[in-house]
């Protein structure tokens, strides 16, 4: 009898925990109305059409040859193939909507500021086809306890990162996503990066780094809520 009552019990409980975790998942589903397209993970191939990858890999021969060297040479042979994979996987974000990541809402009532700081990304310099490579911190207030999943501001990052960017207009549209699917109390995004362009060409400078910020809501019109916000990202 003590076996049944105990299996009984354990039956119960996986019963219950069952139910709560389909109720989460309902709560998520739905606002997910429509499937959204999501940045591939890192073993997933992005595959270009064929006329598209074949433009690439034609203009890449030519500045070769422009440069003095052989496109036929043997370590040069692949070299057209590799750069349209390349740039197929560093675009794979352009036409892309950073807020489209965010397919899930969950209501907590007393939910304070959210935070989310050092998500790594790299993104290509519009102006030298270079990378810069940074650091991102995203925060919001939730305004009637309305949260999304800690991963999706991940995503909206990289979602932003993997075009033809400038980091000013990076921050804004990462700002802009947030605020757009959330209507928080106030928005808060600091990218910081290195960028290539000025430390392999031009002025040479390695170790310099920018940082842009984009402010909204309460984090805007509030110097405290903000420097409350700058005080937890630089605190290490």
């Amino acid at each position: 009898m003590v076996k049944l009552r105990s299996s009984h019990k354990a039956a119960n409980w996986q019963l219950g925990f069952i139910i709560v975790c389909q109720s989460q998942v309902h709560r998520c589903m739905d606002f997910n109305v429509q499937k959204t397209q999501q940045v591939p993970t890192s073993n997933e191939a992005i595959v270009l059409p064929h006329d598209k990858k074949a433009q690439i890999e034609g203009a890449v021969r030519t500045i070769l040859e422009a440069l003095g060297e052989n496109p036929n040479r043997e370590s040069l042979l692949k070299t057209p193939d590799r750069v349209a994979r390349m740039l197929a996987e560093i675009t794979q974000g352009m036409h892309m909507d950073p807020a489209d990541q965010i397919t899930c809402q969950f209501h907590e009532p007393d939910a304070g500021v959210v935070l989310v700081k050092d998500i790594p990304f790299s993104s290509t310099c519009e102006h030298h086809l270079l990378p810069f490579n940074g650091l991102a911190h995203v925060a919001y207030l939730p305004e009637h306890g309305r949260i999304t999943g800690l991963s999706k501001l991940a995503r909206v990052v990289e979602v932003a990162s993997k075009r033809l960017q400038v980091q000013e207009r990076m921050t804004a549209e990462i700002a802009a996503a947030i605020q757009s699917k959330l209507s928080p109390q106030g928005v808060f995004v600091m990218l910081e990066a290195e960028h290539s362009c000025m430390v392999l060409r031009g002025i040479k400078k390695p170790g310099s780094r920018t940082i842009t910020m984009d402010s909204r809501g309460i984090y805007k019109t509030d110097s405290i809520a903000r420097r409350e916000l700058l005080d937890l990202i630089t605190s290490r």
